[in-house]
């Protein structure tokens, strides 16, 4: 094994290669904290394309487990390391290369902080909608490796819907580059969209190439506290079929609201279910007038609407506080369903229903603009029962999101955490086809090895 590591130190510069225990503990997991993760023998933190190339094929010669990791802020166990596998860490390919205005694209390596780039486009009169509530702290090269979504999805979609090209190191060291840098193009079957949320089990992301849009004209929030989630929920569907052009819809349950309000004292409605809307461009402001004329009709509690960019953020820092809320009242299991929208509520109601039945704390927020709930189960992990009974609770949220037309993940990636249910949303032709896409890119199997798709351990949907 010395002679291995000497073999990849060889090929790093100084700092690139580390293998002290104590720093290698910070890179051996995501922030899904209940999840189990291995010990890596080593952190290999390339600085060009051509360093990963190098770190791969030594990796595809000695048949080494490759994780590559981007900030570590996932939620799906997607970086944690496997005993016995190197962490590539991209941290420290972190440059902003190129904004070109006339092309409106953003030329950058996997490192960046995806809040980074949304203040550079910014600077240039653009805009880089997609919007995780970890935009401070997350990577674009995390965001692509999961298809991130965030907040203005309702309007603005995903992560994937602004990658234009990739440049991606494969299992092999070869270098693949896809996409075109003209503004559409059909040339062979969409390999840039293959490798967004490929979750690093295909390939490694070294640079890519983001389509960027105009920066909105203007902005205007609204912030409206209900008694009952369904009128929540009815009254925001009403809006989006009288016309509101949203570009965030976001929900926050009584439970997360008060997390929320111990937490970070907001002055919020402690007893509400708790709806922020946003609506950008020329008529932003009757958008967001309309909504709150509806939003009084069907009896909101508490309607605030605001243009000012100081106090949307103080609004906006409710929904940006949910997550960590939630996670100091305990150990915490996110989970990240999405449902058709008429089936929201009863996704709610499904999980209140879960919560009573196994006596377990659930706060849950989302993105009610495109159906993506994050019901979060709060437990104590050093509570054998207490454990049991979140897992049991957070299966049963998947398999009702299944049941109500939905799927396992909407943003955050099938990772280690959803892997086992892969094959349970997937029918057998589709997983299949899964698992020989994987061995068509990794026949070693070397790429993030226990990520996304296990051989096959369940009976799919179309066997059952």
């Amino acid at each position: 094994m010395t002679a291995l590591l000497g073999e990849l130190a060889s090929v790093l510069p100084p700092g690139g290669f580390l293998v002290d225990p104590d720093i290698i503990e910070s890179y051996r997991r995501d922030r899904t904290p209940h999840l189990s993760y291995g010990m890596p023998i080593a952190v290999a933190r390339p600085r060009s394309t051509e360093e990963v190339q190098s770190i791969v094929s030594w990796a595809n010669r000695h048949r080494i487990g490759v994780v590559a990791r981007g900030a570590g802020s996932g939620l799906a166990g997607g970086c944690n390391a496997e005993d016995g596998t190197v962490v590539l860490s991209l941290e420290a390919m972190n440059r902003l290369i190129e904004i070109n205005t006339v092309r409106r694209s953003a030329t950058v390596e996997p490192g960046l902080l995806t809040g980074d780039l949304k203040r550079a486009a910014q600077a240039s009169g653009l805009f880089y909608p997609p919007d995780p509530a970890s935009s401070d702290y997350c990577t674009i090269g995390g965001n692509i490796a999961t298809n991130a979504g965030g907040l203005c999805c309702v309007k603005y979609g995903v992560t994937r819907d602004y990658v234009r090209s990739l440049e991606v190191v494969l299992a092999d060291g070869q270098v693949l580059r896809t996409g075109t840098a003209a503004d559409k193009g059909v040339a062979g079957y969409d390999l840039t969209s293959l490798l967004v949320g490929s979750e690093g089990t295909l390939g490694i992301i070294t640079k890519a190439v983001l389509r960027l849009v105009r920066k909105p004209a203007s902005t205007s929030t609204l912030f409206a506290s209900f008694s009952e989630a369904k009128a929540a929920i009815d009254a925001s569907h009403s809006g989006i079929d009288a016309g509101a052009d949203l570009s965030m819809l976001e929900l926050m349950d009584h439970v997360t609201v008060r997390a929320v309000e111990d937490f970070h004292p907001l002055g919020l409605d402690r007893n509400s279910t708790l709806i922020i809307a946003q609506s950008d461009g020329v008529g932003s402001a009757q958008d967001i007038e309309l909504l709150r004329q509806l939003f009084v009709e069907a009896g909101a509690r508490d309607v605030v609407t605001t243009n000012d960019p100081w106090e949307t953020t103080e609004m906006l820092a409710a929904r940006r506080l949910a997550f960590p809320a939630l996670e100091r009242l305990g150990s915490v299991m996110l989970d990240d369903v999405c449902l058709p929208r008429d089936r929201i509520a009863e996704m709610l109601a499904a999980i209140e229903a879960t919560s009573a039945q196994f006596g377990v704390l659930i706060g849950t927020f989302g993105h009610l603009g495109d159906g993506n709930l994050h019901p979060t189960i709060v437990f104590d992990a050093s509570d054998e029962g207490s454990s049991r009974l979140a897992e049991v609770a957070f299966s049963a949220i998947i398999e009702t999101a299944l049941a109500f037309e939905g799927t396992i993940t909407g943003e955050h990636g099938v990772g280690r955490l959803k892997s086992r249910y892969l094959a349970s949303e997937l029918d057998s032709a589709a997983f299949a086809l899964h698992e020989a896409i994987k061995t068509t890119f990794d026949p070693l199997g070397i790429l993030n090895p226990g990520a996304v798709v296990r051989p096959t351990a369940e009976p799919s949907k179309a066997d059952r």
